[in-house]
This record gives structure tokens, C-alpha cells and sequence, in this order.
């Protein structure tokens, strides 16, 4: 009983903790790519360089600079993702490693355990693979790729595991891949900018459109880890299905066309 009551109780706290964690990850993530978006608008139109705004009573100039004169440091947020990750994997071996809900009657838990361990350790560097490839230079086709390869993940998972649990480890693969965007491409790329400027060097502006297309695709790929993530509470219209692995990939795709009108509007 007292270890029904422990368990029950980290799954409500990893859970409190990953949805907070997410929330501001997410929130963040999304205003700092609105505005560069609102800053190439400018740009291209060579009107001013400044962009206003107004929130909470106060009113706000934000001005895009990439070499400031005042030296920048990297704030927490960097923690937001590791937050959200972590508490995710937590969620993931309690309720599905630990809980009972990894494999059906016929399958066998620990291959199950193995495919779903190996796909959240390989899942970023097959995705680096692709996106430095020439195939990555072009995101029409790389974003095609990319869902091609999410679609057969997902049909090879539900041979080794759970449709309900093979929906989750795939919004884990996403989350894991944004997660590995922030600490592998984004934070080491805005390390080195903020060290070139304090040696007095103009930062690598290779550097700077690796970590915002990093950012980018984190924007798309949130919306269907968000939607992979509440399934288990719609089975009849997702994993319960006769083709899951299929509406599995046409939810992907709804939360990309999502992403596109967010990150516009």
C-alpha cells in the first residue's frame, strides 16, 4: 500500500513539474522565435530595427543586435528544457516501465524495454544525421523525410510494444530530439557567440542560424509531442485504432500546419 502511495505520488509530482517545465519552455521558445520572425519582416522591408511592445502595464523596445556593446550572459532558461526532460523520463518509467503499461499480454516486456531505451538514445543523432545531410538543406524535403521515418518508428514500435505506449515513446523521441537541440546546438552556439564578444571577435553568424534552426524546429515539433502526450486520454480516436501508426502520422502533421499559423500569427 505505502508503495502503491509512493509511486502515485512521483507520478503526480513528475507530471506538476513537467507540464510547468513545459510551459515555460514552450512559452519562451515560441516569443523568442515570434520575434525574429517580426525582425526578418523588418528587414526585408528596411524599415526600423526596433520592435515595440506592450505587456503587463509596461511598454517595451526590443532591438536585435549581433555584436551589443553591453556583455549578454545566458539566463536559466537554459534549464527549462533539462526540467521538462527529465521529469518526462521519470513520467515514462513510472507509469510504463514501472506501471505495467508497456507491453500487451503477447509481447515481451524487456525487448520492449530495450527498443524504447534505444530509440530515445539514437533518436537525435539519426535526426543530426538527416538535417546536416544535403536531404536537411532543404526543409520541404527533409520535413517529408522526417515524417516518413516518425510513421515507421511508430508502425515498428507497436510490434515490440503497446500502441499506447508506442505513442508515448514516440512524443519522448520529439521531446528528447528538442531537448538534445537545446544542449547539443543551441546553448554551445550561444556560448561561443557570447565568448567571441568578450575577446572582442564578431560572432559566427554560422553559429547564429544553427541555433535558430534548431529553435525553429523545436516549434514544430512540440505541438505533436503535446498531442502524443494527452492520447492516452482519447484511445478510441488515436491508438486504439485499427490504423493508429497511420493516425499517429496525420496527428504529426496537424501539429506541424499548427506550428506554421502559430509562429505566423
Amino acid at each position: 500500500m505505502m508503495e502503491a502511495d509512493f509511486s502515485e505520488w512521483l507520478n503526480l509530482a513528475a507530471r506538476w513539474i513537467h507540464i510547468f517545465g513545459g510551459i515555460l519552455w514552450v512559452g519562451q521558445t515560441y516569443f523568442f522565435t515570434w520575434m525574429d520572425g517580426r525582425f526578418s519582416e523588418l528587414e526585408q522591408s528596411g524599415n526600423e530595427k526596433t520592435l515595440w511592445m506592450v505587456h503587463s502595464g509596461g511598454f517595451y523596445v526590443v532591438e536585435k543586435q549581433m555584436a551589443p556593446a553591453i556583455m549578454p550572459k545566458l539566463h536559466w532558461f537554459r534549464w527549462e528544457a533539462a526540467i521538462t526532460w527529465l521529469s518526462g523520463i521519470v513520467l515514462l518509467l513510472v507509469v510504463y516501465y514501472h506501471g505495467g503499461l508497456l507491453v500487451d499480454e503477447t509481447m515481451h516486456e524487456p525487448t520492449a524495454m530495450i527498443v524504447g531505451i534505444g530509440l530515445i538514445l539514437f533518436a537525435w543523432p539519426i535526426y543530426e544525421l538527416l538535417w546536416r545531410s544535403p536531404l536537411g538543406k532543404n526543409e520541404l524535403p527533409g520535413a517529408g523525410v522526417s515524417l516518413v521515418l516518425i510513421v515507421l518508428v511508430a508502425y515498428l514500435l507497436m510490434q515490440y510494444m503497446g500502441a499506447r505506449a508506442a505513442y508515448i515513446h514516440v512524443g519522448a523521441m520529439l521531446g528528447t530530439i528538442m531537448t538534445a537541440n537545446v544542449w547539443n546546438t543551441i546553448i554551445p552556439a550561444q556560448r561561443k557567440m557570447v565568448a567571441s564578444l568578450h575577446s572582442g571577435q564578431i560572432p559566427d553568424p554560422v553559429l547564429a542560424r544553427r541555433a535558430k534552426t534548431a529553435s525553429r524546429h523545436n516549434t514544430f515539433m512540440v505541438m505533436p509531442v503535446v498531442l502524443l502526450m494527452i492520447s492516452n486520454h482519447f484511445p478510441t480516436a488515436t491508438y486504439g485504432t485499427t490504423h493508429n501508426w497511420l493516425v499517429l502520422g496525420i496527428l504529426v502533421l496537424v501539429g506541424w500546419c499548427a506550428a506554421a499559423i502559430v509562429r505566423k500569427a
